[in-house]
């Protein structure tokens, strides 16, 4: 791929699933190069909630390529995922009017809770859609819950999105899914896949709610609709997937 930069540059790609990646290095200093990065970039730069954001400059392949720092570190474990720094991160991006905005600019649309229940219908597999405990999420799940606001969500929360680096200081990257949406789609991914239940409250305290009945409606529904979008992913542990989805069903 023609990167359209200056003489001297040396190009590797840094891994990932999009292939869009890679490191950089010009004047024996590292970069974290990508294609048409997140739009909105800057604006995580400038909130500390990404890598300080270098320059951005469009190539001849019309792509954009954006560069960040390098920094060296390592993705959160799972068990990793309960520690209170993470949901105070995440508190601050949604909480953050000038990500909102951005991604607003950008032509980001609010998304209704039903639009995500569609998504998992039209891509769940037949053979899924008949096991017992599927059946009665779905129908749990026909009645959307309201959303009180509308907020910038990150929509892809696996532990491996989360970059500690080695001056112990905590990134939340990879932004491409990222969407105006309740809250409560973002908790609950976290929540779902990381924290037992009996765990949820004190972890929503270092985020900065109490867990109301209303919130745990809302966690629980979009919960059940997490877990339902996994079946038929090559990543799925279906009797693991479908056990934790029983046990939502019945809170």
């Amino acid at each position: 791929m023609d990167f359209d930069l200056n003489a001297g540059w040396s190009i590797e790609p840094a891994g990932g699933t999009t292939g869009s990646a890679y490191l950089g290095i010009y004047a024996h200093e590292k970069f974290f190069l990508k294609r048409n990065a997140s739009p909105f970039l800057a604006a995580l730069s400038v909130e500390g909630i990404t890598p300080k954001l270098i320059w951005t400059k469009r190539i001849v392949t019309g792509d954009v390529l954006t560069a960040q720092e390098w920094l060296n570190g390592r993705t959160l474990t799972r068990e990793e995922m309960g520690m209170p720094r993470v949901p105070g991160l995440l508190a601050k991006v949604h909480h953050s009017k000038l990500l909102e905005r951005m991604l607003a600019k950008v032509g980001g649309q609010p998304l209704d809770p039903r639009h995500f229940r569609d998504q998992v219908m039209h891509a769940l597999p037949e053979s899924v859609k008949q096991q017992p405990v599927v059946v009665a999420a779905l129908a749990q799940t026909q009645v959307a819950p309201s959303v009180p606001e509308f907020r910038a969500t990150h929509g892809d929360l696996s532990h491996k999105n989360w970059l500690l680096s080695d001056n112990d200081i905590l990134y939340l990257v990879d932004w491409d899914q990222a969407i105006l949406a309740d809250v409560a789609y973002d908790l609950s991914e976290i929540l779902v896949d990381y924290i037992p239940v009996n765990q949820w409250g004190a972890w929503l305290d270092h985020y900065g709610l109490p867990l109301t009945q209303s919130l745990r409606q809302r966690l629980i529904w979009y919960g059940q609709l997490h877990l339902l979008r996994t079946f038929g992913t090559p990543q799925c542990q279906e009797t693991a997937a479908l056990q934790r989805l029983d046990e939502l069903n019945h809170l």
